[in-house]
C-alpha cells in the first residue's frame, strides 16, 4: 500500500519534513461495486440491471475494473501513480450498522468496544509530552472517535475563518476565568478533581489552539479554486493549516453522516458525490504541490462498509466488503488485493466478501 519506508516517524528526504496523515471519512457507506466497477464481469450486469454503469462509461484501470465516471479527478491522480486502491476490505463478522461499523474503523478493534481511537494512540506516541497542542486538528462537528484518547488534546474546528472558543472575551486572564466558571458550573455532572482539572486544561488548550489556527488563513495564498461545498472548504482549511507549518501531523475531516447512504436515487447521487469528493482531493493535492508541500502528505479515504450486490431498484442497501483509497507521493499506486468474487456461492449473505 505504502512505500515500505513510510511511517509516522520523520522521513529522510531532501526537504526533511515530517510525514503528515490526512484522513477523509466518507460517511454513509459508499457502494464499492459502483465505485470500482468490475465492468467486464457479466454477473455485474445481472445484479445491477438499473444501476449498472455501461462499460464505455467506466474510467478503466485495466481490462477488468475501472472507476465510477464521476471519479475523473481521482483517475487523473491514479494515472500519475499516486493512488492505491485497496480492494475487498472489511473486518471479521461484518456488522451492517453505521454506528458500530464506524466505531470499529475508529478503534481498529472488531471484537469489543474500547475507548481509545487508533489515531489518538498515535498522536500520544508522536507527542507524549503534549508539547504541541496542534499535533492533530479535526475539521467538522464534534470529535471523531479515531482521534479520542485520554491525555490527548485535539483541536476540532467548525470553520477556520470563524474558529474560536470564547474568542470574544479580551485577555488571557478573563478567558481563563470564564473557563473556570464553566468547569465549576458543570462539576456536579462531570465530577471534580482530576476530571475537572483535565476538562479545564483541555479548554485552555482549545483556547490556545484557536488563537494559533486563526492565523493560518492570513498566511495563505493560492491559485487553486476549491468547490463551494463544505467538504471542499474543509480541505482548503487543511491545506491552510499544513502550509502554516504549525507542526500538525494528523488532519481529519469528512462528509456529514449518511451522505453516501444511497438507498434510493443512487444512479444520480453517486457520480455527483464522487465528483465533488475527488474534485476536492485533486484540488487539495495540486494546492500542496503548488507550495512544494505535497511530498510529506498521505491521504486516506475510507467508509464504514460496502453495500449489497443486488440493487433494490433505485439504490443499494447496507452490505459488507468495501474499497478504500490511499493517495500521495509516498504511495506506490495501483490495485491492492483481489476484487471479491461476484459468484453467488462466494458472496457473504449477498454482500461482497472482505
Amino acid at each position: 500500500m505504502l512505500n515500505p519506508h513510510f511511517t509516522m516517524e520523520p522521513i529522510m528526504t531532501d526537504h526533511k519534513k515530517d510525514p503528515v496523515l490526512v484522513v477523509l471519512q466518507l460517511s454513509g457507506a459508499y457502494d464499492a461495486l459502483n465505485t470500482v466497477i468490475p465492468y467486464n464481469d457479466p454477473l455485474y450486469m445481472e445484479y445491477r440491471p438499473v444501476l449498472k454503469v455501461e462499460p464505455e462509461d467506466v474510467l478503466a484501470i485495466d481490462d477488468e475494473v475501472g472507476f465510477n465516471p464521476g471519479m475523473a479527478p481521482l483517475k487523473e491522480l491514479y494515472d500519475e501513480g499516486k493512488v492505491a486502491v485497496l480492494q475487498g476490505i472489511g473486518y471479521p463478522k461484518p456488522i451492517r450498522s453505521h454506528f458500530r461499523s464506524m466505531d470499529i474503523w475508529h478503534t481498529a478493534e472488531p471484537e469489543k468496544v474500547i475507548t481509545e481511537g487508533w489515531l489518538g494512540k498515535s498522536i500520544r506516541d508522536l507527542d507524549p509530552n503534549q508539547e504541541n497542542i496542534l499535533t492533530a486538528v479535526n475539521f467538522g462537528r464534534g470529535l471523531p472517535r479515531a482521534l479520542a484518547a485520554p491525555g490527548v488534546s485535539v483541536a476540532s474546528v467548525g470553520n477556520l475563518d470563524t474558529y474560536g472558543v470564547l474568542t470574544g472575551i479580551e485577555g488571557e486572564d478573563q478567558r481563563t476565568q470564564a473557563l473556570d466558571i464553566f468547569a465549576k458550573t458543570y462539576s456536579p455532572l462531570i465530577g471534580s478533581g482530576a476530571v475537572n482539572d483535565y476538562l479545564s486544561q483541555t479548554g485552555l488548550d482549545a483556547l490556545k489552539g484557536a488563537d494559533i489556527l486563526t492565523t493560518a488563513p492570513e498566511m495563505y495564498e493560492s491559485t487553486q479554486e476549491y468547490g463551494r461545498d463544505l467538504f471542499a472548504q474543509w480541505l482548503k482549511n487543511i491545506a491552510q493549516v499544513h502550509l502554516a507549518d504549525f507542526g500538525t501531523r494528523v488532519l481529519y475531516t469528512g462528509l456529514n453522516p449518511g451522505t453516501f447512504d444511497t438507498h434510493a436515487n443512487q444512479g444520480t447521487m453517486l457520480p455527483k458525490l464522487w465528483n465533488e469528493v475527488t474534485g476536492a482531493v485533486n484540488t487539495f493535492y495540486k494546492d500542496l504541490k503548488e507550495h512544494d508541500a505535497n511530498r510529506e502528505v498521505v491521504i486516506l479515504m475510507f467508509t464504514e462498509f460496502g453495500r449489497r450486490v443486488q440493487e433494490n431498484g433505485s439504490g443499494t442497501d447496507h452490505g459488507s466488503g468495501g474499497v478504500a483509497f490511499v493517495v500521495g507521493d509516498a504511495v506506490e499506486g495501483g490495485l491492492y488485493g483481489e476484487y471479491p468474487s461476484l459468484e453467488y456461492g462466494k458472496l457473504d449473505e449477498g454482500d461482497l466478501q472482505w
